[in-house]
């Protein structure tokens, strides 16, 4: 995996490079010594990963995050000398789409790197997030002529019981993506993914920005801005619409969806607060989904399945202890 390093103090930079280089498979792509350099360096060489400082001169990490996730989109991981001591900082970053946070490693006098283990923990982390490995960077593959089968869930309120609850059952082999829209703030969703797949057994993931749906995974939009499906078949996150009171929205994912996925799946809608996934869901039904609305008895709240009951959105309501028959019937396994 290539990595950029982005620090103005020359300590850290160092620190962070020698423990880039003493990971197999990973090397530094660049070093920039602030935001601005930061962005034209992406912008010419983007690597797969960048280290991203937050406190430095001319453009902070906050503000060069967000511009580099507009120009030339990558995993970002910031490193800052105290998370704890920024955290207004690091949860505006995860906003503008950052992955994680970790404290920078210390440079001894002796040349000794202190707390190396946690930055390397966090890039090993991000590295199966993106699938990157060292090979030479080629350009982007198009999309498979034959895209995995596809689960689309969204949920609110009580949503990560119900989410346990569902992949639970579901078989273990099988030529299935799954995509889950949650109502997560953004310092929650890694939090979510780990807790997720130790309560199911599965590689839960945040989905990173540019990431093409693959079979066997199960992606967790991962940010405060929208999760979409693009043309090219990948997930990309965006701000607009801004005026969508939930960040992400359900609705705003299940339409792109219904728009730029090839083949027909399973749409889910769970419990949650508020109507977010009933119009998503009905323009998924329109274009031959199956869709589910889990029922009242089973949900937390029932505002959101309701929302597209009431709408003529749901093939079938069901409990959400016969979902995953129902999935596994419709999508093979």
């Amino acid at each position: 995996m290539r990595i950029g390093i982005v620090n103005d103090v020359r300590a850290a930079s160092e620190a962070l490079r020698r423990v880039v280089d003493s990971l197999p498979d990973h090397q530094v792509a660049w070093t920039a010594a602030d935001g601005v350099e930061a962005v034209a360096l992406a912008k010419r060489d983007r690597p797969d990963l960048i280290l991203m400082d937050l406190v430095m001169p001319h453009l902070d990490g906050v503000q060069a995050t967000a511009q580099i996730m507009a120009v030339a989109p990558c995993a970002i991981l910031v490193v800052t000398a105290t998370v704890s001591g920024n955290i207004s900082l690091v949860y505006e970053a995860m906003g503008h789409g950052a992955l994680d946070a970790v404290d920078t490693p210390i440079l001894g006098a002796a040349g000794e790197v202190s707390g190396a283990t946690a930055l390397a923990e966090k890039i090993g982390t991000i590295a199966k997030i993106v699938g990157a490995t060292a090979e030479p960077r080629r350009a982007t593959r198009p999309a498979s002529s034959t895209p995995p089968r596809l689960l689309v869930v969204g949920a609110s309120t009580g949503g990560p019981k119900a989410l346990s609850d569902l992949l639970v059952p579901l078989p273990r082999d099988w030529n299935v993506a799954t995509l889950v829209v949650q109502h997560v703030d953004v310092a929650f969703a890694q939090g979510l993914a780990k807790w997720l797949g130790e309560r199911t057994g599965r590689a839960v993931r945040v989905a990173a920005h540019g990431q093409q749906p693959q079979a066997g995974e199960v992606l967790l939009a991962g940010t405060n801005d929208h999760l979409v499906m693009t043309t090219s078949r990948t997930l990309e996150y965006r701000a607009e619409p801004r005026d969508v009171f939930f960040r992400p929205s359900v609705d705003v994912f299940f339409e792109s969806i219904a728009e730029h996925w090839p083949q027909p799946g399973v749409a889910l809608l769970l419990t949650g607060m508020g109507k977010d996934g009933g119009r998503g869901l009905l323009k998924l039904r329109g274009r031959g989904w199956h869709t589910v609305a889990q029922d009242e008895a089973s949900s937390v709240v029932w505002s959101m399945p309701k929302a597209g009951i009431d709408a003529g959105a749901a093939c079938e309501v069901l409990p959400v202890d016969q979902m995953a028959r129902v999935v596994s019937a419709r999508l093979g396994g």
